[in-house]
């Protein structure tokens, strides 16, 4: 796992823990490289039963699998103006968090779990 290192967690405005920055980043800094946990699309199923139904990603071409981000990476609270994003990476099973806009130090670090920025649509959550 791999961040910049003033990224901390603490109560979010928007419900629960949060991921927020101690620096100003401009649009196009990297913030986390997360490796991920590969779920089963048998066991996807199982996981809308506990606790983690509201912390992973879904996974792979055709959306069957889930991951879990570790690291900070299952943390970031979703938004549909986000100032970050995630890239999914299926080959090396890891998930880029990247600004998109500039954030201020001491801001919320949101992203779009629809995995496009402008996609509006329900969550899935």
């Amino acid at each position: 796992m791999q961040h910049i290192p003033t990224l901390f967690i603490t109560q979010s405005p928007l419900g629960g823990r949060g991921v927020f920055v101690g620096e100003d980043l401009p649009a196009g800094s990297f913030i986390e490289l997360c490796p991920v946990i590969i779920i089963s699309e048998a066991d996807k199923k199982k996981i809308h039963e506990t606790y983690l139904h509201d912390y992973y990603f879904l996974w792979g071409t055709d959306e069957k699998r889930a991951a879990i981000a570790l690291g900070y990476g299952s943390l970031y609270n979703h938004s549909y103006a986000p100032n970050a994003q995630f890239i999914a990476n299926i080959e090396e099973e890891s998930i880029l968090i990247e600004s998109i806009q500039p954030i201020q130090a001491g801001s919320e670090i949101t992203i779009n779990y629809n995995g496009d920025v402008n996609d509006k649509s329900p969550l899935w959550f």
